[in-house]
């Protein structure tokens, strides 16, 4: 099969889709392999670490997907990209789709095979596509909440904790999932103190066998939630429904409330963000107000660790891509974990949650992938 690696072209991003370790793998299988000109230098991957490897570097972007069976990306096609999607292609990368509908509408025009690496799920309920970039968006969601704090950031002047005799910041995290977990642990190492909240008791309980008391932990309800926000000094949202709008959890009534220079992060933002007045920042100019707190709401957190994050999301997309090479319909046939991740298909939606979201009609994945 031909395979192409397109530069990310969306603002910050400096991941790259695949490492050489994964070309390797691919073209001692017999495919051939297309990469964009300095794709990977943002994580200190050259193109000449590429050609090493049997890459061909392709310096016109049109080109390269013009020329590619199945294209790899991290994030989803922008605007700039939405001429470049076809019928006869196959697309896997990140697509949060129920928080985007002017893509839904460019890969239904065009035809394209899409399949989303958040929505891939094993019979477990784990997301193993997710996983890795809930990992790092986890750990970095308090240090980013942690610099706007300060106050020449804009924030309340806050230092997280460690100091004796002060009262340490008050962190609370939304949602107990991986996201959630990797927040937690590191404002702990911080020194904050944390609030964990989630409506599944059984995450909860698991929090509480792997913290015990250093970490309040609390079933999720419309009060708890209120109460909990009002105190905080920083907010971190993490709430994820697979494929579905993240549920609108903090309302502007209760950022009124809540101390001035207070920060919330809302790293839900892919999937429409957890918090009502969310929208999509970028790297470049990632916060902005809402009465007398700040907002960090980037879209693509991971991005700015991308040597940590490329080395991750290879590790664990490679065992898929490598499937997908030898054909993407009998690689869903033979994996329904995969299969989930199907999002379109021959201009028809593949995903209830996202029809949903929309009010759009679906065809069930049954009987495509049949």
């Amino acid at each position: 099969m031909r395979i192409g690696v397109p530069r990310e072209v969306k603002n910050s991003e400096y991941r790259v889709a695949i490492t050489p370790v994964g070309v390797h793998e691919l073209v001692t299988r017999g495919h051939t392999v297309a990469v964009g000109t300095d794709a990977g230098v943002g994580s200190s991957i050259s193109d000449d670490a590429f050609r090493a490897v049997g890459a061909d570097i392709v310096d016109d972007a049109d080109a390269l997907w013009a020329g590619s069976e199945l294209v790899l990306k991290v994030k989803e096609p922008v605007e700039e990209e939405y001429h470049r999607l076809r019928d006869d292609l196959v697309l896997f990368t990140y697509l949060h789709l129920a928080a985007d509908e002017p893509l839904v509408d460019a890969l239904l025009a065009a035809g394209t095979t899409s399949i989303a690496y958040e929505t891939v799920q094993l019979s477990s309920g784990l997301l193993p596509l997710l996983y890795p970039m809930s990992e790092v968006a986890g750990c970095l969601a308090p240090q980013v909440g942690a610099h706007e704090l300060l106050k020449n950031s804009g924030g309340r002047g806050v230092l997280m904790g460690g100091i004796g005799g002060v009262a340490n910041a008050k962190v609370v995290v939304l949602g107990a999932g991986v996201v959630g977990q990797n927040a937690t642990e590191v404002a702990l190492g911080m020194g904050a103190d944390v609030t964990l909240l989630d409506t599944n008791l059984e995450k909860l309980r698991f929090c509480l066998a792997r913290w015990g008391n250093r970490v309040q932990q609390l079933a999720s309800s419309d009060l708890s939630v209120r109460e909990q926000v009002l105190g905080a000094d920083l907010v971190i949202g993490t709430v994820l429904v697979p494929g579905a709008r993240a549920p609108k959890l903090v309302t502007d009534e209760m950022v009124a409330g809540m101390k001035p220079g207070s920060v919330l992060v809302d790293v839900s933002i892919d999937q429409g963000g957890c918090f009502e007045s969310s929208r999509p920042t970028t790297h470049a100019d990632p916060t902005f107000r809402v009465h007398d707190s700040t907002f960090y709401c980037v879209a693509n957190i991971p991005g700015v660790v991308p040597i940590t994050s490329t080395w991750a999301l290879t590790n664990a997309t490679l065992p898929y891509v490598k499937a997908l090479a030898g054909g993407w319909l009998e690689a869903l046939r033979g994996d329904p974990a995969l299969a989930k991740g199907l999002s379109t298909h021959a201009g028809h939606l593949t995903s209830r949650p996202v029809a949903e979201a929309f009010g759009r009609d679906w065809v069930e994945l049954d009987d495509v992938v049949a």
